[in-house]
């Protein structure tokens, strides 16, 4: 039973594949800076928010991380049995939306709804599952402002004199405890823009009155829009109640996104508002976090360009998702050659029963226990693919089994789901090269040139295939090409 365990029994819980899994995982908790025994709220149910895009522009290298590494946790938590309810929101207004919208002489809903479909066309193609609900933060206005009245009433909030609701971090005592700042240095200026209009400089805005040119929604208060923060505790307190299992980002939410959320919620509820927080590293490029803001940012289409939207999604799963992950066309040129070592231990093979209480598969789910350590469940795949190579060696009668083993611990943190002949041929994006017609073409004149022992053209066409980045095998089944 899933959220009960004790370290001297197994207690096992049924896959999707009829097996029965023992496990333990921990979680690394952001808020106690410590791994954790992950024990759920309701036995058997997983309810987790990820904060996702603010969509005024396309997605980076970036956001994909943070996409990926709570795509494979939810994708684990399922393995594991969970049923889980994945909350992944969009901010879809703010100020960078405004200001992009008012440069583009476009309404504001126009450009977000652009955004979301490239997000979406985006990321699909890296294998990320879609949240159970993606909700909208314009869509929550009612929910944002109930909770802005209740944090009045009860005395955590104010409103200034310039219309703006401010929240009152020093009636909040665990103010700082996520993230590890101190509410005096946050008053010497740390982070905090100078407001007269603040009771404290830490103080942060929950409702802004409106100003000439920006959308702005009625209110109590006035007319205005709310704050970044207050979006998403209202978001995921609607969705998910106001206490729940796990709470995701990117580190750079830490603060003060996430702390402005734990202390609003749990002022407004008097509960508990998460058990686990969870924040992956940031992507980094010349050891600089890779943003908008400082313009050393790679897309996600002119990535694509060039590679594969696997070979992406596993140069980010090759690191464990705690670690500062440095961003470069080597990295990416090993993760492309490390798939197609991966893929090509499956050519050849059929679809085969799945070996039962393999040592393979415990040791990629211990990996995965301890803290989603993809970096080490990857590495047992290469360890099964040593041993798929030794037996198609030695003609073994497994082999079969265990490349079905292969994809289906790959697929658990969405890899190795395309065909092999397939992946190992085609071209990633619009990359120069040779077309496949043309490689085929190639080989039959190869092909005709050896059956009429002309050898020196043969070698010729085989030579101008691999200056091509066109690999050649000969075989008793004929010639397999896979690109290099």
């Amino acid at each position: 039973m899933p959220g009960l365990y004790l370290t001297l029994y197994m207690f096992k819980f049924p896959t999707k594949t009829n097996r029965y899994l023992s496990f333990m995982l921990t979680i690394y908790n952001s808020l106690t800076n410590q791994k954790e025994v992950f024990k759920s709220i309701v036995p058997g149910q997983v309810r987790m928010y990820v904060c996702g895009m603010t969509v005024y522009d396309y997605c980076h290298v970036g956001h994909a991380r943070v996409l990926v590494v709570f795509d494979v946790v939810y994708r684990y938590l399922r393995h594991l049995g969970y049923d889980v309810t994945y909350v992944r929101n969009i901010t879809d207004i703010d100020d960078k939306i405004i200001n992009r919208a008012n440069e583009n002489g476009e309404h504001f809903l126009e450009l977000t709804q652009r955004f979301i479909d490239a997000m979406h066309e985006d990321t699909d193609p890296l294998g990320i599952l879609r949240p159970n609900h993606e909700p909208r933060a314009t869509d929550h206005i009612e929910a944002i402002l109930e909770m802005i009245e209740e944090l009045i009433e009860k005395g955590f909030a104010y409103q200034a004199a310039n219309g703006d609701v401010y929240f009152e971090v020093a009636k909040f005592d665990k103010y700082g405890d996520l993230s590890g700042k101190k509410l005096e240095d946050l008053r010497s200026g740390e982070r905090v823009e100078i407001d007269a209009n603040k009771r404290d400089p830490a103080d942060f805005v929950l409702w802004k009155s409106t100003k000439p040119g920006e959308p702005f929604w009625p209110s109590k208060y006035g007319d205005g829009r709310p704050g970044w923060h207050i979006e998403c505790s209202a978001m995921s307190m609607q969705m998910l109640g106001n206490h729940f299992d796990i709470h995701g980002g990117g580190h750079d939410l830490q603060f003060p996104h996430h702390e402005n959320e734990l202390a609003q919620s749990e002022c407004c509820t008097g509960e508990t508002f998460v058990n686990y927080w969870m924040h992956n590293g940031f992507v980094q490029v010349n050891a600089e976090k890779m943003s908008k803001s400082l313009g050393n940012f790679f897309t996600l289409r002119d990535v694509m360009q060039e590679y594969k939207a696997e070979e992406i999604r596993y140069f980010i799963l090759s690191s464990h998702y705690r670690s500062q992950l440095n961003y470069s066309e080597d990295q990416l040129n090993n993760a492309r050659s490390a798939l197609q070592r991966l893929y090509g231990a499956m050519l050849d093979t059929k679809e085969a029963e799945i070996p039962q209480n393999s040592g393979y598969q415990q040791r990629f789910e211990q990996a995965l226990n301890d803290d989603f350590n993809t970096a080490n469940a990857m590495a047992v795949l290469f360890d099964l693919v040593r041993e798929i190579n030794r037996a198609k060696s030695d003609a073994l009668d497994k082999v079969d089994s265990l490349a079905s083993l292969l994809r289906f611990l790959a697929k658990i943190i969405g890899l190795l789901e395309d065909n092999p002949e397939v992946f190992l041929r085609t071209q990633a994006g619009s990359s120069d090269g040779l077309s496949d017609t043309a490689v085929e073409a190639l080989i039959q004149r190869r092909l005709d040139a050896r059956s009429n022992k002309n050898w020196a053209e043969a070698d010729q066409i085989r030579d101008e295939l691999v200056e091509a980045g066109i690999a050649i095998e000969d075989g008793a089944g004929g010639t397999r090409w896979r690109r290099t």
